[in-house]
């Protein structure tokens, strides 16, 4: 039987992607419905080829993690693109997509943007905030879609991955593949300085080539709640903080009130930023006032 894997899902077609690089448009058996599993984009699947245009898929692979939104399967890592101004750059939300990422088991990659729209004095702090996530052990690459400065950056880390583009609304994610591959022509628009976000463009999921890889521009997580995150597992969706924590005194310290917290230790001694810290807790509280599901 054929394999391949699902590029975009729409109306009900799967559009599979062979190993001969063709597309074949598939639907998915009644059995998926009855077992209540959905085919997703990035899926691996078995089909049976009614002709060389049609087909049914027949067996969905194991995925190595799902999203709810985008709904796509087995992704190896998500460009976090934020801008340097327009909107400014948030820490915070920049965190929260992190932990997002990291608890999915998805490798993040941070992509500041719109550095041309950048005074000196915002590059510089754009420049502090990159020395920080990178000591964190993140990679962090500065661009601008309207220079195309930085951008070449991306081509490599793209190859023979499942890649998702997600980050706040306007940032500048569809221009960013705009750059990368002119020929989509995908369309943006401009930021509502009213609302000071810029409206949803993208509508389904689909799976693009861009250099080697492939890549989901998404209207980004639906939610931006830790709904399945719990307590202890917040440390480790922070790296910078899982790594000092292997040196605390209590094996499941939550780095709060603890005694001998290597965690607060590395605070103080500014071996891990204070608002990396701050955010750790203010994430870590909402999960505890969160209400219980049953």
């Amino acid at each position: 039987m054929p394999e391949g894997k699902i590029i975009k899902a729409l109306s009900g077609f799967y559009y599979v992607l062979t190993a001969e690089n063709e597309v074949i448009q598939c639907r998915g058996r009644g059995v998926f419905r009855k077992n209540k599993v959905t085919p997703l984009v990035g899926d691996e699947v078995v089909f049976q080829a009614e002709n060389d245009q049609e087909g049914y898929i027949l067996e969905i692979g194991k995925r190595k993690n799902e999203l709810v939104r985008p709904p796509i399967a087995n992704v190896d890592q998500a460009i976090l693109v934020f801008s340097a101004v327009e909107p400014d750059f948030s820490p915070a939300l920049l965190d929260r997509f992190l932990v997002l990422v990291e608890f999915n088991g998805i490798r993040p990659i941070i992509c500041v943007t719109k550095l041309d729209l950048a005074t000196s004095d915002e590059r510089k702090t754009i420049e502090q905030y990159k020395e920080d996530y990178e000591s964190a052990g993140y990679q962090v690459l500065l661009t601008s879609s309207e220079t195309e400065d930085g951008v070449e950056q991306l081509i490599p880390l793209l190859e023979s991955k499942i890649s998702v583009f997600a980050g706040q609304s306007g940032v500048g994610k569809s221009s960013l593949l705009n750059v990368l591959r002119p020929d989509l022509s995908i369309k943006t628009d401009d930021i509502s300085s009213h609302l000071g976000r810029g409206k949803h463009t993208t509508r389904h999921v689909e799976l693009i080539h861009v250099g080697a890889g492939l890549v989901a521009d998404t209207p980004g997580f639906s939610s931006l709640d830790f709904t399945d995150i719990e307590a202890e597992d917040l440390n480790y969706c922070f790296p910078d903080i899982e790594q000092k924590s292997e040196n605390c005194k209590f094996r499941a310290c939550l780095h709060i009130k603890e005694p001998k917290c290597a965690v607060k230790d590395a605070v103080e001694a500014g071996e891990i930023p204070q608002y990396r810290y701050d955010h750790y807790k203010q994430f870590l509280q909402e999960i505890k006032d969160r209400k219980p599901r049953y």
